[in-house]
């Protein structure tokens, strides 16, 4: 599937019914005004037609942000994907915004199962007798993206097979089109747009929407994470039949585990909470901190139990991964917390984040303070990571510095590790299993072999830059390259007295005109029409068009202020 930018508006506006449905739920849901705003009043007959008064006086009894929920579900899957991923993402919108958007429900109605038995026959190029001696007709689940059955391989293993819903692929691709477009005229006449920066939010949820939705991707997912945990016995990793997977059809082995987070059923069966709550985090922590490749999603709905405590992880659809660079930084943080030291995180966010103008470095260091004496008389082992890390993240937005996915990511893996860590075992101490794998790391940064590539690294690059600067300075010394200074900003006060200059040339063309017709008619002068000037009353006549044009344009341009 190939998502494609703003740049194609014309497509977009091939789009034109799914566009109208969207504006008009906008519409309904009171975003009227915003629509004004980025100039798409001439969608609102439509909208209004569809929408009864009582409809808009409910819906205006509620906020902003919960009308803006409300659109979002009815706009369908994939508003709903990207609100809930960003529900979790306070540095990229308001945080009230995200504590709204976390209620987002993915209730959607299972698809036929004729219908999936024809996409999987389809896919696999044979009939379905062909591949399977039994396949349930009810579904074990149904998302956004895809519908989940339980079936049974000719060769006799027990499968659940992820059938990708029909027609989703292309509601995707133009719901995406459509928000890039909403997205740049955000940008191009909303303030907010500058601070938010709309179409940067759609690129990354593009980019992960795109990985999420071809089941190959994911196949190559669970093959990777498996070869990870090769000889660890405590965790299991259901096996891939690539014989019966494309990229809308994927087959795996049916697990046949508790739910992590079923405490009751764990308890009756036996399971020992704390052994899976502690292997559940060093698992996310090797995943993190040893291989860089972890699973990104690990709610408990993605994990089950398995007999012997042995933890088993599911649906490999998000996946990340981290760089040995973002995960020292991280490090950092975390070390400069316990420290207390607010110079080293200040450091550290420097390094890590994102922003398009530079931070008052001085104002972030005393926020930073701030966070931590607001948490300093708590023990390290009743800190909780990700209600810390989620305060930090809602810290730096209030800076404008994002946080790069990765690290997004990363943080969220954690904070989901640790909430279902403290559900199986009111005493579980995050902080304490972190300890080892940060020490490690640690470590490893003054290791002499470490040390060495660094070195090598680095004397490389240095070496590449300054053939680049002595490149520049042979160009600009040969006259090749030259060197432009651009303001930007100005365009508003050069408008203004491009405006103004051409008002004063005007009203000197009608003071030119009144005081000539004047003298004109001083003089008798033919031809004339009852004893005065043609040529004077024509200079009046057009003193006055033009008089009333100025006066016109001066009361427009005011009330546009």
């Amino acid at each position: 599937m190939r998502i494609r930018k703003a740049g194609v508006i014309p497509r977009t506006y091939r789009n034109l019914d799914r566009y109208r449905q969207i504006l008009a739920i906008l519409f309904k849901y009171g975003f009227d005004s915003v629509l004004e705003r980025i100039n798409m009043a001439s969608y609102f007959e439509s909208g209004l037609q569809m929408i009864s008064r009582n409809r808009r006086e409910r819906v205006a009894a509620l906020t902003d942000y919960e009308r803006l929920r409300m659109a979002i579900e009815e706009l369908g899957p994939t508003f709903i994907k990207m609100g809930q991923i960003l529900s979790t993402r306070p540095d990229l919108i308001p945080a009230e915004l995200a504590r709204e958007l976390a209620k987002l429900q993915d209730d959607v109605p299972q698809f036929p199962v004729t219908q999936v038995k024809e996409i999987v026959e389809e896919e696999l190029h044979a009939p379905l007798d062909e591949f399977f001696t039994r396949f349930d007709e009810t579904p074990l689940a149904a998302a956004s993206i895809g519908q989940v059955h339980r079936a049974q391989l000719v060769t006799g293993e027990e499968v659940i097979v992820k059938v990708q819903r029909p027609g989703i692929r292309k509601t995707i691709e133009v719901d995406i089109e459509i928000l890039y477009h909403m997205a740049a005229l955000v940008e191009k006449h909303m303030a907010e747009g500058e601070l938010y920066q709309p179409t940067r939010i759609v690129d990354e949820f593009a980019r992960s929407i795109e990985r999420e939705i071809n089941f190959k991707i994911e196949a190559q997912h669970a093959e990777h994470f498996a070869r990870q945990f090769t000889g660890n016995k405590s965790i299991r990793v259901p096996r891939i039949f690539k014989e019966a997977t494309t990229e809308r059809v994927l087959t795996m082995e049916y697990m046949d585990g508790v739910k992590a987070s079923d405490v009751e059923l764990l308890e009756s069966g036996g399971f020992n909470r704390r052994i899976i709550a502690s292997r559940g985090a060093e698992l996310i922590f090797e995943q993190i901190f040893k291989h860089g490749f972890f699973h990104a999603d690990p709610h408990p709905g993605n994990i089950c139990i398995l007999p012997g405590n042995i933890i088993c992880f599911l649906d490999f659809g998000m996946m990340d991964y981290v760089d040995k660079r973002s995960m020292e930084i991280f490090v950092d943080i975390i070390i400069g917390y316990v420290r207390r030291d607010k110079e080293a995180i200040t450091d550290a966010a420097m390094r890590i984040m994102e922003w398009e103008e530079h931070p008052d470095r001085r104002a972030l260091e005393s926020d930073i303070g701030a966070f931590i004496e607001l948490h300093l008389y708590k023990p390290l082992k009743d800190m909780q990571i990700g209600e810390l890390l989620r305060k930090f993240m809602e810290l730096i937005a209030r800076h404008r510095l994002r946080m790069p996915p990765d690290v997004y990511f990363m943080i969220k893996a954690l904070s989901q590790a640790e909430s279902l860590g403290r559900t199986l075992d009111p005493n579980f101490d995050m902080v304490a299993k972190a300890a080892p794998y940060i020490k490690n790391l640690q470590m490893e940064r003054v290791n002499p072999t470490r040390l060495m590539d660094d070195i090598i690294s680095s004397s490389g690059r240095l070496k590449h830059f300054a053939g680049e600067i002595h490149d520049l300075l042979e160009q600009l010394k040969l006259g090749k390259a030259k060197i432009r200074f651009e303001h930007r900003g100005l365009e508003p006060l050069i408008f203004g007295i491009y405006r103004s200059s051409n008002r004063i040339a005007i009203a000197l063309i009608i003071a030119s005109l009144v005081i000539g017709s004047s003298m004109i008619m001083a003089v008798p002068m033919a031809p004339s029409v009852v004893g005065l000037s043609l040529l004077a009353l024509l200079g009046y006549s057009l003193a006055a068009v033009l008089g009333v044009w100025l006066l016109m344009s001066v009361w427009r341009g005011g009330k546009r202020r």
